[in-house]
C-alpha cells in the first residue's frame, strides 16, 4: 500500500520525535536504528526511506529537541531558567529533560554535522538568554554572553555530574543546591 506524501512526512515527523526522546534516554550509541524504529512504531525496513544514516536521524532529533529547549527557555527569565534547569525534576527527566545535559558527552564523539546541529542549538540558547541576562548600567559590551556562557556551561554540568551519581545518593542532591545557589547568587548586579 502506498504512503501519500502528507503521511510520509509526518512518519518522518514522527521517527524523528520517537528519536530525540529515546536518544535522551539512552545516548546516541545506546539505541540501534531497529529499536529506534520499534519505538516509533514501525519497521526497520522503512527507516532508510526516510534517513540515510543513523547519523542523519541523530543531527536532525539533536535538532529538533534542542528546539524544543529553546522554545521553553523563551518563556522564563534568567533566574526562572536556572530554577527549572538546576532542578531535581530536570535531573530526573533524561528522556524529557535537555538535550544539552543528555547528549553533549555523546555529541563530542559524533559527526561534523551533528556538532554543528549542537553548536547551533547551544548559540540559539545563548542569545536568547543572554537578551534577558541581568547587567548593570555600566556593562561592558558582551558581558551577558560571556555571563550566559559561563551560567550555561555551570547548568548543563550541573545536570551531567548529579545524573552521574546514584539517585539515592547525597552528594547528587548536594551538586545540584550548590550549583543553584552559586548561579543565583552570580545575577547579583552590582550597581
Amino acid at each position: 500500500m502506498r504512503v501519500s506524501k502528507a503521511q510520509a512526512q509526518a512518519n518522518r515527523e514522527h521517527i524523528v520525535e520517537t528519536a530525540s526522546v529515546v536518544f535522551r534516554e539512552r545516548g546516541f550509541d545506546g539505541v540501534g536504528v531497529a529499536d529506534l524504529m520499534a519505538a516509533a512504531g514501525f519497521t526497520h525496513g522503512g527507516f532508510y526511506k526516510h534517513f540515510g544514516s543513523k547519523a542523519d536521524l541523530m543531527a536532525e532529533a539533536a535538532t529538533k529537541s534542542l528546539e524544543q529547549s529553546l522554545i521553553g527557555a523563551e518563556a522564563l527569565s534568567v533566574k526562572d531558567f536556572i530554577d527549572v534547569y538546576v532542578s531535581r525534576d530536570h535531573r530526573d527527566g533524561r528522556a524529557t529533560g535537555c538535550t544539552m545535559a543528555a547528549l553533549c558527552g555523546d555529541a563530542a564523539r559524533q559527526s561534523g554535522d551533528l556538532k554543528s546541529a549542537f553548536a547551533e542549538g547551544i548559540e540559539r540558547m545563548l542569545q536568547t538568554l543572554g537578551e534577558k541576562y541581568p547587567t548593570g548600567p555600566e556593562a561592558a559590551p558582551g558581558e551577558a554572553r560571556v555571563k550566559m556562557i559561563d551560567l550555561l556551561a555551570r547548568a548543563v554540568g550541573a545536570i551531567m555530574l548529579s545524573r552521574s551519581c546514584p539517585d539515592d545518593l547525597a552528594l547528587a542532591d548536594e551538586i545540584l543546591a550548590v550549583c543553584h545557589a552559586q548561579m543565583t547568587a552570580s545575577l547579583s548586579i552590582r550597581s
